[in-house]
């Protein structure tokens, strides 16, 4: 067994039943109040986020569909997909940052369904309700990405599609997305990701596979530090977004 599988088995033993991780909804409850501050820790989701969104809509149709944001945080995305005319539903297990997220819902006028849950307990009572489901920037912080992806599966309809992104684990991505954004460059604040849980796409893709999922596109995020813009590419080597449908 190598050390990453002893680390995560370590993890999963040590854990509460939920797949949460408490020093991570800590790290983010700390962080809360700075969630739509564009200057703040956030301004890199803020500065993906018309990206993403790009990515997201120009795969799938989300006005009128029933599309859930899981792992919302203070709703950056979920609220750009519901300015598209999503019905849409943010879920998270961060207290603070979803009492921010129904606190800016108001002043942008936007009808945004949040519950504090996390997605195996709402699948309980919402199996197959959704066409889209975007999880982005999160399986990295949760004990169990695998059980997020078999659960995607049993909340979408058929044919539904899921959106991923998170942060591949090797050498570069260690340098780029720690020592360079939270040390170097100050883009996240210190302790924002933790190496050992980042995600190699390899393992992502044979969870999709077990979950009967079939993958439709993956491409890299990058970023200039220089231009200050990020884009899409082939370079999956640190952050990566992919479309998968079943």
């Amino acid at each position: 067994m190598s050390t990453h599988e002893e680390q995560k088995l370590e993890r999963s033993t040590t854990e509460t039943s939920a797949n949460v991780d408490p020093k991570e909804l800590s790290k983010f409850d700390e962080l809360a109040r700075n969630w739509w501050d564009k200057n703040s820790e956030f301004k890199p989701l803020h500065d993906i986020n018309p990206l993403r969104l790009n990515y997201i809509t120009s795969k799938s149709e989300v006005k009128g569909k029933r599309v859930l944001d899981v792992g919302c945080g203070g709703g950056i995305l979920t609220e750009a997909l519901a300015a598209e005319g999503a019905i849409i539903t943010g879920i998270d297990m961060a207290e603070k940052p979803l009492q921010v997220a129904k606190l800016h819902r108001h002043k942008s006028g936007l009808d945004i369904d949040y519950q504090l849950t996390t997605i195996e307990d709402y699948a309980e009572k919402h199996a197959g309700e959704f066409d889209v489901i975007t999880c982005l920037e999160m399986l990295e912080h949760v004990p169990d990405p695998s059980s997020i992806v078999k659960t995607c599966r049993k909340l979408l309809k058929p044919s539904g599609d899921l959106y991923l992104s998170t942060i591949n684990r090797n050498a570069k991505a260690y340098l780029f997305a720690v020592v360079g954004a939270e040390y170097i460059l100050n883009l996240l604040a210190r302790g924002t990701h933790d190496y050992e849980k980042f995600i190699k796409p390899s393992e992502l893709a044979k969870w999709l596979r077990e979950s009967g999922f079939t993958l439709q596109d993956l491409k890299g995020m990058t970023y200039n530090p220089i231009t200050k813009i990020y884009k899409l590419s082939q370079d999956t080597s640190v952050n990566y977004v992919l479309h998968a449908r079943f």
